[in-house]
């Protein structure tokens, strides 16, 4: 029996049957078949993910989906929070790259309990993956799960993971046009991390102009400016935790 949401079978999670489309040229049916699948696959991972949902609040976990483009600092900002959580509130981190265990080994450095989930080909997180990932880590009561997305700005801002929200990790050394570029992404996101503000004086990057497409694209998004590196900011979003904590 899953443990996670109580059901007998992993069939429970599978998607809805549906037809894969054949491999026909021109065939007036394609595109609707294409884009019923694509419904198909996303109902299939709401499902799963509304059970992480349920399984989490029982818990009062609050789980929060880290997204970001490579580069961005991601795995730095994430090590050094749950440094500083653990102390406060259990804590744990499901990490996901399509290759290696690099990142996962530098959280269990840090003492915090980690999984590690390889997507090979994939270019994100699914919710079945982190069902699966629950299986190997303790019920984190009034704790805080990080979901470590794979990097990847298109992908995962259409996968629910059962989280609470998004927070994206959007650097000051990736240009202040991002929002503009990928919109789904930040409309997807709850928060909005612009990190490596170390970095600014050394670069062109116009704040400013960030702000405001960031605004464009999700007006009412928070937006704390941070680095991994120095600590800048980081009371704010040690605060902003505390805060969804709190309500979780």
């Amino acid at each position: 029996m899953c443990t996670i949401c109580g059901c007998e079978s992993a069939q429970h999670h599978a998607p809805p049957p549906g037809d894969a489309p054949a491999h026909q040229h021109g065939h007036p049916d394609m595109h609707t078949r294409v884009l019923q699948l694509e419904q198909d696959i996303l109902a299939g991972n709401n499902h799963v993910a509304a059970h992480i949902r349920e399984h989490l609040a029982a818990h009062h976990t609050l789980a929060l989906n880290l997204v970001s483009s490579p580069g961005s600092g991601k795995t730095s900002l994430l090590v050094e929070t749950v440094s500083r959580l653990k102390g406060r509130r259990p804590v744990a981190v499901i990490e996901g790259d399509q290759q290696t265990s690099f990142d996962a080994e530098r959280i269990r450095a840090t003492g915090v309990q980690a999984v590690q989930i390889n997507t090979g080909k994939g270019c994100h997180l699914d919710a079945r993956m982190v069902h699966d990932a629950l299986h190997d880590l303790p019920p984190l009561d009034q704790g805080v799960l990080m979901i470590e997305n794979v990097g990847n700005l298109v992908c995962p801002a259409a996968f629910d993971l059962g989280e609470k929200a998004k927070v994206l990790v959007f650097s000051v050394t990736e240009g202040e046009d991002k929002p503009l570029k990928y919109p789904d992404m930040f409309q997807a996101a709850g928060l909005i991390l612009l990190n490596k503000c170390d970095l600014l004086p050394h670069l062109r990057f116009d704040m400013d102009k960030a702000l405001a497409f960031i605004r464009q694209v999700n007006p009412g998004a928070s937006v704390i400016r941070l680095s991994a590196t120095t600590g800048q900011g980081f009371d704010d979003w040690m605060g902003w935790l505390e805060q969804q904590c709190t309500a979780a």
